[in-house]
């Protein structure tokens, strides 16, 4: 388990990540709305109203019509923008917060948002058809967020992150590593754990769709793969003083002496 801290890749294509942050307070406004300022019954309702629950959408139950206050279909979208605590929010906009902005720039702000709506809607799709009579709303960010993190996989895995692994040991990786490892990680838990509250579905879904729409959806001249080797700004690289003359009128080479250091 890791959790991303930061990187320094910067925007080459935008002046700053306005839907990225625009889909951070939409979320935080959600939460505010059903979680922190209602009463459990009336955010209980909203969950229900909109979220997405598989059987409702796939026409094995009804909704009781006083909560259907928007069409099945639409809760595809809807569900993305509710969270059940604190902890659920912090992480999902924390991963969106790390490796939207790059994504976003390397797709532009329209296509981003319609890239991003439709990685949540392929995560409300999947975990519909892993349990397509399920009545448990499906609510969280995390299927679209998943699709941000295939997108900037596949964009920049050489950009070194710094991650916090096992919540305790902050270190600054290539983006490839952990990365491939959460993605690995959603594919094996989806096959393998079934009574976990966590949608591993949804997960899968938005990575698959992530994947394939940044082939398409990317700028024009926005390489896959790119191979710049981008280091945090708390990995200074610095160059050591030459040393003075030897007796003979020779000098030793030079050598680069690099310190890694943890931010504060």
């Amino acid at each position: 388990m890791f959790i991303p801290l930061h990187d320094r890749n910067a925007l080459k294509h935008i002046r700053r990540q306005y839907v990225t942050l625009g889909l951070i307070i939409l979320n935080v406004v959600g939460y505010v709305l059903t979680v922190l300022s209602m009463p459990e019954e009336i955010a209980t309702a909203a969950i229900f109203s909109f979220g997405f629950i598989p059987a409702v959408v796939f026409d094995y139950a009804a909704l009781d019509p006083s909560l259907a206050l928007v069409p099945p279909d639409a809760t595809v979208l809807t569900y993305s923008f509710l969270h059940a605590d604190l902890m659920h929010l912090g992480t999902n906009m924390l991963f969106l917060w790390v490796f939207g902005d790059n994504v976003e720039d390397a797709l532009g702000h329209v296509r981003f948002l319609i890239f991003y709506l439709l990685c949540a809607a392929a995560g409300a799709y999947v975990h519909g058809l892993v349990g397509p009579q399920s009545q448990v709303p499906l609510i969280g960010a995390s299927g679209a967020v998943s699709g941000v993190i295939a997108a900037y996989l596949l964009l920049h895995p050489k950009v070194r992150v710094w991650v916090l692994v096992l919540f305790r040991f902050p270190l600054p990786l290539p983006a490839a590593i952990p990365l491939v490892f959460w993605i690995g990680q959603q594919f094996v838990m989806l096959a393998t754990d079934f009574g976990s509250n966590v949608s591993w579905g949804a997960h899968v879904g938005g990575i698959l769709a992530g994947g394939l729409l940044v082939l398409v959806m990317r700028r024009r001249g926005v390489p896959l793969f790119d191979r710049t080797i981008v280091t945090p700004r708390s990995v200074k690289h610095q160059e050591a003083s030459p040393p003075a003359p030897s007796m003979i009128g020779r000098s030793e080479p030079a050598r680069d002496a690099v310190r890694w250091g943890r931010s504060a």
